[in-house]
């Protein structure tokens, strides 16, 4: 914002070499997520007065559609068109697992592979900032709710399928809600957008209600 409250563009980031599906901020510090058509995730910080592409994670085969950062901004979760969902950690400079980091830039590694529960693209993914759960919106016309291990180790990550809903309606859009896990209470509910077109049959997006 400039001195007299108007928005102006003070960087354009040009990293991806293709569509760029999705942007997210961490939720505590200047760090931009972006995911692409490249099959990449890019993070962005500001240096020198403009936005820098601080670090790319590869893995995906296919499309990634979406990122999201846990609550604490140290772990992201991107979502493909490969059907997989990946977990990367931040591993700082001088970090106890060995992890070798290049300057004072932290590094960014997946350390779970979610895999075999989606038969089509995966479009959008949100991770509950009040359990830790993780949700999928996917192109089978269903939404998944994934909850982490209590013995999960942080260096890898354990995640168990707790909720799938599969959605049928007539209408071309629908906005509603369902419970993540009816038979617990404080439970988050999950919010999505059904859109239905001669195309293809999708799920999305998602997000917690918290």
């Amino acid at each position: 914002v400039d001195e007299e409250e108007e928005y102006e563009c003070v960087s354009v980031l040009n990293s991806h070499t293709q569509d760029v599906k999705h942007v997210v901020w961490h939720p505590n510090q200047e760090l931009l997520a972006s995911a692409s058509y490249d099959d990449t995730v890019k993070l962005y910080h500001e240096e020198e007065d403009d936005w820098v592409c601080c670090a790319t994670l590869e893995g995906h085969e296919s499309t990634v559609w979406s990122v999201a950062f846990d609550r604490s901004g140290e772990r992201l979760a991107s979502c493909s068109d490969d059907k997989t969902v990946r977990i990367w950690r931040r591993y700082k400079p001088g970090n106890e697992e060995g992890v070798a980091c290049s300057g004072t830039d932290p590094t960014w590694k997946c350390v779970c592979n979610l895999s075999g529960y989606h038969t089509r693209t995966i479009y959008d993914v949100a991770w509950c900032h009040l359990t830790g759960a993780l949700a999928t919106a996917c192109g089978d016309d269903a939404i998944r709710v994934f909850e982490e291990s209590a013995s999960s180790d942080p260096r890898q990550p354990t995640f168990a399928l707790a909720k799938a809903v599969t959605l049928h309606c007539s209408a071309s859009v629908l906005r509603t809600s369902v419970e993540a896990e009816p038979s617990r209470k404080k439970r988050p509910r999950v919010s999505f957008s059904r859109h239905m077109s001669l195309m293809a049959r999708a799920v999305f997006p998602v997000s917690f209600l918290e």
